[in-house]
């Protein structure tokens, strides 16, 4: 019964309103238990419900992506927020698309601002990256106080360590901006929509925001309606035919 319940109980987890992903994460570590448990002999082992078990298809990509007038509230909001570095690390993350970690965790000796470069020395993937500094993100960092003895970009004034967490602050500023939904790694996909509504490709894309697939890249690379108008007006301008003036001829 034990056995058999298992497959019930995760059932269970997502009726119940957990996030089809995380019941998922638990199918995998459950099923890597009882493999484990088999080989190790563990009692109760020998057979694995989860074995030949499909993981359940989950679309969890519930993004948003920032408007330029969202994005003015935002960081005005952030400005009148009673975490004086929130201002600068909403920022930062909106115009580098750092995920929030990097950013929090970030010490000055990783900018070099003449070549306008900021190396992530570990990312989520393992491995280092650079990211392009634009002429935003280096009035921002130029900005932003520096303590002596103090290696972080925006460490906690109390402590001056790295934040823990910011949610307090950045929860109340979100609020206040009409945005209580926005989480902070949606401004790590506006970023992304803001580079794709300037016209850049998903190569170019992907290698500002660490990927090594542009199909991870194009959850994130949101086109604007104007965006999409804009390309195929102008695909149909280069044909060079007045569409208008043919279609009175045709009549």
């Amino acid at each position: 019964m034990v056995h058999d319940g298992i497959t019930e109980w995760l059932r269970s987890k997502v009726n119940a309103g957990y996030a089809q992903a995380t019941v998922n994460r638990w199918q995998v570590i459950f099923n890597l238990m009882y493999k484990l448990g088999k080989t190790w002999g563990v009692p109760g082992t020998d057979r694995n419900p989860l074995e030949g078990v499909k993981l359940p298809a989950c679309d969890n990509h519930i993004e948003h992506f920032l408007s330029p007038d969202e994005t003015r509230r935002l960081l005005d909001a952030c400005d009148k927020s009673c975490n004086k570095q929130l201002s600068s690390i909403v920022s930062l993350l909106i115009l580098t698309g750092a995920r929030k970690r990097e950013l929090l965790d970030s010490t000055w000796d990783q900018f070099n601002i003449p070549r306008k470069t900021w190396r992530i020395p570990m990312t989520k993937s393992g491995k280092a990256r650079h990211v392009p500094l634009s002429e935003a993100a280096i009035e921002v960092l130029q900005r932003v106080p520096r303590f002596e003895g103090v290696p972080y970009v925006v460490p906690n004034l109390d402590t001056m360590l790295p934040f823990v967490d910011i949610f307090y602050a950045w929860n109340n500023a979100r609020i206040a901006a009409g945005l209580p939904t926005t989480r902070l790694h949606d401004l790590r996909h506006s970023a992304a929509s803001n580079l794709a509504n300037s016209g850049q490709s998903l190569y170019v894309i992907a290698k500002v925001l660490g990927h090594s697939q542009t199909r991870t890249t194009e959850r994130y690379a949101h086109l604007s309606d104007q965006t999409l108008l804009s390309a195929v007006n102008s695909a149909a301008d280069s044909i060079g035919i007045d569409w208008a003036a043919k279609r009175t001829a045709e009549v």
